[in-house]
């Protein structure tokens, strides 16, 4: 089906205006309850507790992405780029679904009750949709798994420059009101171009690219790993994961009929797929608070601080480090907390250290190429005179009741 096609349906959009998407494939995937279940998924997770204004959604950013995608599509296919009808639709019925298998809360269930990563999900997602709309997304799938002979198909999906990025950096800067991540995501879309199959930026486009990198570098370390986002969302990933020692050893917990699936599912038994998903497709940000709502009256205490602690937001102080914290301070902040809670309260849910790390751009996994007017082709880091960041930066922290 054609992209172009004339019939189509518009959204209006915050951030870009009036997005129009065509009747047919995308119009039915955004139509469908498992695309629709985006809406009750929060794109920046905790921020909100930071930025008020957070409170986007990933349905929000897939429509970006799919608006960016149509651009480029149009941009490359203008400086004389083979994409046909066929794989228009598909990049864009790629893009639009990369972030399909997404949980609730940020990444807080890939490390508690979901043993994959959203990514894995979302190819799953992906082919149980593909079963459901008869085979219509083989092309979209190869090119989200890059096996797609045309290699810069995938990169618009999922590379340094990709329509993901674009979208949630320039959407994010938006609703959280820090301007440092403000993009010319535009001006970077006009100066895209294929050289001998791979994704290039034009030499005029440099500029841009260093904004664009220098940009991520500063939301993340401001909005995604700032230190209250990385305290409320360390304090989840605790209250799931003793909600599901409590489960596991019998204990009753008031919860959603999905989470119940997730937190009670015996440790050594593998469910089939098929059901897996069908559960995870019932996940979604209102069974996890519905759950920290009615934690805070559970009989385990640490169910009910952690659940108190993210309702009236008194959330647990974070400290960095530029090293691994010292386990004599973190003795002395254990020692504190069990004078505070008493000796029965399993502390480990209480003080616990942790780390992040950024990279603003790994130049090993995939290089940002310029094209010159002559028809050189550097990496930006050759051809850059600002420092890139290529290294990555990792901080320490430790984490516990104020």
């Amino acid at each position: 089906m054609d992209v172009q096609h004339t019939k189509r349906k518009i959204f209006n959009d915050p951030v870009y205006g009036f997005v129009s998407v065509p009747y047919g494939l995308l119009l039915d995937l955004i139509d469908h309850p498992y695309f629709q279940r985006l809406r009750r998924i929060r794109q920046v997770g905790l921020a909100h507790y930071v930025y008020p204004g957070a409170l986007h959604t990933r349905f929000h950013h897939a429509l970006g992405a799919l608006h960016l995608m149509q651009q480029a599509i149009e941009v490359l296919r203008h400086k004389g780029a083979d994409i046909t009808d066929e794989e228009a639709t598909a990049a864009c019925a790629a893009i639009l679904l990369h972030d399909i298998g997404h949980g609730p809360y940020s990444h807080a269930l890939e490390h508690t009750i979901v043993d994959m990563h959203h990514e894995e999900l979302s190819l799953l997602f992906m082919e149980a949709l593909n079963r459901h709309f008869n085979g219509q997304l083989d092309l979209a799938i190869q090119i989200f798994t890059d096996k797609h002979p045309k290699k810069f198909l995938h990169q618009l999906v999922s590379g340094q420059l990709d329509m993901d990025r674009m979208d949630y950096l320039n959407r994010d800067s938006f609703f959280t009101g820090v301007s440092e991540g403000v993009i010319g995501y535009d001006r970077i879309i006009k100066m895209l171009a294929v050289h001998e199959g791979e994704l290039m930026v034009e030499e005029k486009g440099i500029y841009s690219i260093e904004k664009f990198l220098i940009a991520r570098r500063l939301m993340y370390w401001q909005v995604y790993l700032h230190k209250t986002n990385v305290s409320a969302e360390q304090m989840v990933i605790h209250l799931l994961q003793r909600a599901r020692e409590l489960a596991l050893a019998g204990v009753p917990l008031e919860c959603s009929r999905p989470l119940h699936w997730f937190l009670y599912r015996d440790a050594d038994e593998q469910a089939p797929v098929e059901e897996c998903i069908r559960q995870f497709a019932l996940l979604d940000d209102v069974d996890i608070a519905a759950a920290i709502k009615a934690w805070r009256a559970a009989d385990a205490p640490v169910l009910r601080l952690l659940s108190s602690g993210l309702l009236d937001r008194k959330l647990f102080r974070v400290e960095w480090r530029t090293v691994a914290v010292e386990p004599e301070y973190v003795q002395k902040i254990r020692d504190r907390a069990l004078q505070k809670f008493g000796p029965d309260i399993p502390l480990e849910h209480l003080v616990f250290t942790g780390s992040e790390s950024n990279q603003a751009y790994d130049a090993s996994e995939e290089k940002i190429n310029i094209l010159f007017k002559d028809g050189r082709v550097l990496p930006i880091d050759e051809c850059s005179d600002v420092p890139l960041y290529t290294q990555v930066v990792t901080k320490h922290f430790i984490c516990y009741p104020k």
